[in-house]
């Protein structure tokens, strides 16, 4: 889980760190990296979009406030043939 406090937040840290995990990740020989998000969280949403992911599915309640979620990829290989997302 990747959070930053709401009273640090809009200083570029949530982007600095996922940034640097997505480092690791292609530093790992990772193809593709996979998270998932509230639909009501607009920031986290548009810092995800801004990094180039893409909205893979909606979770229905996938959350146990009940709220739904959408998985997002980032492709950092290109996709194979069978791999429907």
């Amino acid at each position: 889980m990747l959070a930053v406090e709401k009273s640090h937040r809009k200083r570029g840290i949530g982007s600095k760190l996922v940034k640097m995990a997505i480092k690791v990740m292609v530093e790992m020989k990772a193809d593709v990296v996979v998270l998932e998000t509230e639909i009501t969280n607009k920031g986290a949403l548009s810092l995800y979009a801004n990094l180039g992911f893409v909205r893979d599915k909606r979770l229905h309640k996938y959350y146990m406030n009940g709220v739904d979620a959408f998985r997002k990829k980032l492709w950092l290989t290109s996709p194979s043939p069978h791999d429907s997302h």
